[in-house]
């Protein structure tokens, strides 16, 4: 028994372990990874900086920032632009007279800030009136009378007698060859002149007929600025007849519109539309309602038109015109004309015009306590001079008029609140810095004038005096005359010694700035002997700044000649 189990266990180790067994093929651990070892890479070398492009680049950026304000009027956000433009170069480290580029950025940047000074000076006081536009009725009447117009062909003709029927005028329109001509003209050669008319006096004409549906009067005769003014407020004629309607002064102050050195109301679209409804009605009177007459007298004046009827014994205005014995060529062309107008205004497309509408002429209006620049009423509303001057082209100059209470100047709408606020908050520094003179005993407005080298007629218009007016001593004056510079402009520096010397590219060390300047205006008288480069030396600047100071086309001057210089003063 143990036997077989000594036996069985022998069997059993046996099977276990094999009599000859396989030897086992040695297990070889896995190689390890390979360890890459990045290739050595060259670093890019570090870009150069170079300090003078950077500042250079600094400068520009204010001085075109302070160009777009200036351009919207903000004189204020101007004058930080162009101070940041120049301060930005004399606060750099390297001053502003060292390195050739700077130097060359500098100074054109002080010739051209200069430059913008001078206009500022121009128009900073207010005083400077603003520029008109050329009447169109001037050259139309011209080309008319010199070049008559070409008898219209038959396709005009026919459309214009087709629309003539079809649709009624309140103005009865004659069936006239010049009429038709006219209009012919209109969709030719003037075609470009009618359509921006058109659109010009689309935001204007629900204005003007809501006017002349009030006074009773014929629609149709809303569309005479066609002719007259091509709806530009501040169109200004030869004879000086101003405004959308084309008022000379006796007539608007006849019919309530207000002229003097500050306001011209002949260019406030509603007052002066109100002023032509009231004109136009009271000639229709005296025409016995015939507007072919009541026309003709608007261009010449009733009184002429009353003549040509009594010395011709006619009444009919296509008869006067038929002879030049009774009645100018002006105005003998001058109704034809309107007429074609009249008809292309009430149906522009049937012409080939395009039919442009528009929003109605809007604002609000905002009381002006004192007058005030309108560059500044622009900075305060968050607009543009430009708009401010677009919407209140009554204002001949550059402010709202002095002597005139709670003045209310119009603002784009939205904008009456931000405006009313800052007037609320303004100290009496800003608003119009108008150069104020108390009359002495023994002054007159002539001596007041001489004495600040101005035109008696201006500081008498100004103060809405007569020339001959006598000034009490303690009164009060108005000279239209700038005193201060509006945009701040630097002259020339020269580098601190300290790196005068360095070069710009090495590294930079703190100098002194330059000591501060300030600009004085002095007045020069010319001698004899002078030249510009002589006064140039004298006064440390360059006959270029001269002559952009005093508008000078030409190096010569005058002895007793004056001259404006604008000189660095140190502090």
């Amino acid at each position: 028994m143990m036997r077989r189990t000594l036996t069985a266990g022998l069997c059993v180790l046996a099977a276990a372990c094999g009599v000859n067994p396989t030897p086992q093929a040695k297990a070889t651990p896995p190689p390890a990874p390979a360890i890459r070892v990045p290739a050595q890479v060259a670093a890019p070398p570090k870009a150069f900086s170079d300090p003078v492009a950077t500042l250079i680049a600094a400068s520009q950026k204010h001085f075109e920032t302070g160009e777009r304000e200036l351009k919207a009027g903000h004189l204020e956000q101007a004058r930080q632009e162009f101070d940041q433009a120049v301060g930005v170069l004399l606060e750099s480290p390297y001053g502003a007279r060292t390195d050739a580029r700077m130097r060359e950025h500098f100074d054109r940047l002080i010739d051209r800030v200069n430059a913008y000074e001078v206009t500022a000076l121009a128009q900073g006081d207010g005083f400077t009136e603003k520029k008109y536009e050329a009447a169109p009725i001037d050259e139309l009447l011209k080309n008319a009378t010199m070049y008559p117009a070409p008898v219209a062909d038959d396709s005009t003709t026919a459309t214009v007698k087709a629309d003539l029927e079809k649709n009624a005028h309140d103005i009865p329109i004659p069936e006239q060859p010049k009429v038709f001509s006219y209009v012919e003209v209109f969709q030719g050669r003037l075609r470009e002149y009618i359509q921006d008319s058109l659109a010009r006096g689309a935001r204007y004409m629900p204005m003007i007929q809501s006017v002349f549906r009030a006074e009773g009067l014929p629609l149709d005769l809303a569309y005479i600025p066609i002719i007259e003014s091509s709806f530009k407020m501040n169109a200004v004629s030869k004879a000086s007849a101003k405004g959308p309607w084309q008022f000379m002064k006796p007539t608007a102050k006849e019919h309530g519109l207000k002229t003097d050195w500050f306001i011209d109301e002949r260019s406030d679209p509603e007052k002066a539309t109100v002023a032509a409804a009231k004109y136009l009605k009271a000639l229709s009177k005296m025409f016995n309602g015939d507007w072919n007459l009541v026309l003709a007298a608007y261009n010449g004046g009733p009184g002429r038109v009353s003549r040509a009827m009594k010395k011709s014994g006619m009444s009919d205005f296509w008869e006067l015109s038929a002879t030049s014995k009774y009645l100018p060529k002006e105005t003998r062309e001058y109704v034809p004309l309107i007429m074609a107008a009249m008809i292309i205004g009430r149906n522009p497309a049937q012409y080939g015009f395009e039919a442009i509408t528009a929003e109605a002429h809007q604002y609000e209006k905002v009381a002006m306590p004192r007058a005030v620049d309108l560059r500044r009423v622009a900075e305060w509303a968050g607009t543009t001079v430009d708009e401010i001057q677009a919407l209140n082209p009554e204002l001949r100059r550059w402010t709202t008029p002095v002597k005139y209470p709670n003045y209310e100047v119009k603002v784009p709408v939205g904008t009456a609140g931000r405006l009313s606020e800052k007037l609320a908050d303004a100290s009496p520094a800003d608003f119009s810095a108008f150069k104020w003179y108390t009359a002495r005993k023994g002054e007159t407005l002539a001596t007041v004038a001489r004495r600040f080298g101005v035109a008696r007629t201006d500081v008498a218009e100004a103060n809405n005096l007569s020339a001959k007016a006598r000034l009490r001593p303690g009164q009060e004056v108005i000279i239209p005359r700038a005193q201060a510079t509006l945009l701040a402009a630097r002259t020339e520096r020269t580098a601190p010694s300290a790196v005068a010397s360095r070069n710009i590219a090495g590294p930079a060390e703190s100098p002194a700035v330059a000591t501060p300047a300030q600009i004085v205006r002095i007045t020069y008288k010319v001698k004899r002997g002078d030249t510009l480069s002589s006064i140039a030396e004298l006064f440390d600047t360059t006959v270029a700044k001269i002559k952009t100071w005093n508008r000078l086309s030409s190096n010569r001057i005058a002895p007793g000649s004056k001259l404006k210089i604008l000189a660095a003063r140190s502090r």
